[in-house]
């Protein structure tokens, strides 16, 4: 009886760890999620695009503050989906900025200032908010110059992934605008 009552609780267990997503990000002493796809770099965009091009990846920056309720949807809901996961590890160098921080940033035009100043500097109001960007930025530009899409606010995961796929595909240079390729992958 014990046994059977012991493979019944581990069937049990390994059923819903099957079926749980990865694990939501942890907290840091800032107050924003940490996920292990985000890098720790000294913010300077032009090394950080360097080395994601070194990498075969693309760049993306992601703004967020402490006690954003929509972070936490993003980090809770739609990061951990295993898909997604996978294809942001698999095709991104994310670089984590707190909108009312501290840190330092070196933009592409060489100006450098910190994140809370560059975010007002780029105009971002809501958080989180994505920008990807180009393997090559001319020289003189500003981030969000520079940035093939931004996405600024939570989205759910059919909508989060097929940006990402966007811009991996570069759907930015053809004359098929996100909103339309969205509605055709949903479709498809």
């Amino acid at each position: 009886m014990r046994q059977m009552i012991t493979t019944v609780a581990a069937a049990a267990m390994a059923l819903m760890l099957a079926v749980m997503p990865a694990t939501a990000a942890d907290i840091g002493d800032d107050g924003l999620h940490k996920t292990t796809w985000m890098r720790d770099t000294f913010k300077d965009l032009r090394e950080d695009l360097a080395e994601a091009n070194a990498e075969g990846k693309r760049l993306a920056i992601i703004f967020e503050q402490r006690g954003c309720i929509y972070c936490k949807q993003m980090h809770e809901e739609v990061f951990p989906d295993s898909e997604i996961d996978s294809y942001i590890r698999e095709n991104y160098f994310v670089i984590q900025m707190n909108m009312f921080g501290d840190v330092e940033v070196t933009d592409f035009d060489g100006e450098t200032m910190p994140e809370k100043e560059m975010a007002r500097k780029w105009g971002l109001m809501f958080t989180p908010t994505l920008m990807f960007f180009p393997q090559e930025v001319p020289e003189g530009v500003t981030a969000p110059q520079a940035a093939v899409s931004v996405m600024p606010g939570a989205f759910k995961k059919g909508t989060t992934l097929a940006m990402l796929r966007w811009v991996v595909e570069k759907g930015y240079e053809g004359d098929e605008p996100f909103q339309k390729y969205l509605a055709r992958t949903l479709a498809e």
